[in-house]
């Protein structure tokens, strides 16, 4: 394979900043390098900043990159406007990727209208809530097993200064997509909401929309964690060197991500 730089024995990437994916920078010179002689030379952003760099690059034909990561919000737009090129050949039964190996819902957020793979995974997310039992159970609480985030809410009112310095609740806050919105997106589907219809008529002027919006703001003024506004998806899963749980493990019982 040529470079984009010309350079047949390396490679540039554009990579987001996310923990996982900077494990891959730590393991590529062993565990990569060593066996092939290709240097991998990495460019490490923050979301957002990726992703309006990877956007320029691709929409320009640039050619700076020869591999960069995207997301399941980008794979459905960019591959009906043919910026990507199938992957369907470096999965196929006599290749060594088991494509069986994927969770079916990541395939099919990864494949385009056509039904073919236009990304390959290297991590999945989801949606979860994490809350300190034995910050509950001090304070006499439990939480349900299918909680509603009106119990949830309820809750972290009830922790809020539990420990000396320690807030109800964690919550991103963070402008863009793969920061505070997809979170968001969640109590928006609770209260019955959503961004658009399938024919992209837009509906976050529906009151289900704006009751979601307004209950994920008002939370984290009341019983969020202080500078709410510059924590993202790295912020609230980041381990400190050293610290052992995360930091928003500590500060906060409660933490949707």
């Amino acid at each position: 394979m040529v470079a984009a730089g010309g350079d047949s024995k390396s490679i540039n990437v554009l990579m987001v900043g996310n923990p996982q994916m900077v494990d891959i920078e730590k393991l590529t010179r062993d565990s990569f390098t060593k066996d092939t002689g290709i240097k991998v030379n990495y460019t490490i952003l923050p979301e957002n900043e990726m992703r309006d760099k990877a956007t320029q690059t691709v929409v320009t034909k640039a050619g700076q990159y020869d591999v960069a990561t995207i997301g399941a919000y980008e794979v459905p737009i960019w591959s009906q406007n043919g910026w990507l090129t199938p992957m369907d050949s470096y999965t196929a039964k006599d290749s060594n990727f088991d494509k069986d190996d994927l969770i079916d819902p990541i395939v099919e957020s990864l494949s385009g209208e056509d039904g073919k793979l236009y990304a390959l995974p290297f991590y999945g997310e989801s949606s979860f809530l994490m809350y300190r039992k034995d910050v509950l159970q001090k304070e006499g609480l439990k939480m349900p097993e299918r909680p509603t985030w009106d119990q949830v809410a309820d809750i972290t009112a009830k922790v809020d200064g539990a420990e000396p310095g320690m807030k109800g609740i964690c919550l991103r806050g963070l402008p863009g997509w793969g920061e505070m919105f997809a979170p968001l997106t969640t109590v928006v589907n609770t209260y019955g909401g959503t961004w658009f219809e399938k024919d992209w008529t837009p509906r976050v002027d529906d009151q289900p929309f704006e009751d979601a919006v307004n209950f994920y703001v008002d939370l984290i003024k009341a019983q969020g964690e202080p500078g709410a506004a510059q924590a993202g998806f790295t912020e609230r899963s980041t381990p400190s060197p050293g610290a052992g749980p995360a930091p928003q493990q500590r500060t906060c019982p409660t933490r949707s991500t």
